[in-house]
């Protein structure tokens, strides 16, 4: 199957548009087709010289919420510039989750300039994590809200945080088919650390895909069946290992075998 991968994951390898190259050109060679732009300074023209320069095009942007609703057109004309057709938003900030209110006023704001940026020729993708599964005092989840009052939002579904948030990757796309053209996938498992004093703990971490507890193979094809088009490993620790292309690597390894 063809993959990208979404930057973030190796944010520390591409500060720079020298070191963005030089990545872009590794990924390419071990097997990704593609790219998702986040976890750098939002740059067309770099991402365009980028994109040129390795042949390793970006078919998502993760771009500020503000620019989004306050210049969605501009935005899509800035996407064109580097062939990119999916505006992507990582997520929500703090401030615009303090209260339901808030919370909906912020959606709804979303889903005009997503309507705006469908009209332009292109889509927009609300990443989700676990807190979209929060349920407002009304009974219905912001995920669900997204789902019944904003049809013009698609979603990037990401496999780790629908899991984390206690809900099923291989019945939640039942809710969102034809509106997960692009998707994250991350592995999940389980964590066995010892504390200091001795103690034993157990926690949820991310993971290389084919290298944690969900059946990978089965989602990607339930996902396909919804919809989805372009695949995205996104694993957000990364960085943090002593060889963060190898950890990519191990996703992309699995994958090319589906």
């Amino acid at each position: 199957m063809k993959a990208g991968l979404n930057l973030f994951s190796i944010g520390n390898l591409i500060k720079t548009e020298e070191e963005f190259l030089e990545t872009a050109i590794k990924l390419k060679e071990m097997g990704y087709d593609y790219m998702q732009f986040s976890g750098a300074a939002y740059d067309p023209e770099k991402i365009k010289r980028v994109v040129d320069a390795s042949g390793l095009p970006v078919l998502l942007t993760h771009v500020a919420l503000e620019r989004i609703i306050d210049e969605p057109e501009k935005l899509v004309e800035e996407h064109n510039y580097f062939g990119c057709k999916n505006i992507g938003l990582g997520g929500l900030k703090n401030d615009y989750m303090l209260t339901d209110k808030t919370w909906k006023e912020t959606l709804d704001k979303l889903n005009r300039s997503a309507e705006k940026i469908l009209n332009a020729g292109s889509k927009f993708f609300f990443h989700n994590h676990h807190y979209e599964f929060h349920t407002f005092e009304d009974g219905v989840t912001a995920f669900d809200y997204i789902v019944n009052n904003c049809p013009f939002i698609n979603f990037t579904l990401d496999s780790y945080w629908v899991q984390y948030a206690g809900s099923n990757p291989m019945t939640i796309v039942d809710k969102v088919k034809g509106r997960i053209d692009c998707v994250h996938l991350k592995d999940y498992r389980i964590e066995r650390t010892i504390t200091e004093d001795n103690k034993v703990e157990l926690k949820p971490r991310f993971a290389p895909c084919g290298y944690g507890n969900m059946e990978m193979d089965k989602l990607v094809e339930k996902w396909k069946e919804a919809g989805a088009k372009y695949f995205f490993v996104e694993q957000d620790d990364a960085r943090s290992y002593p060889d963060p292309l190898g950890q990519v690597k191990m996703s992309i390894d699995y994958l090319k075998t589906l």
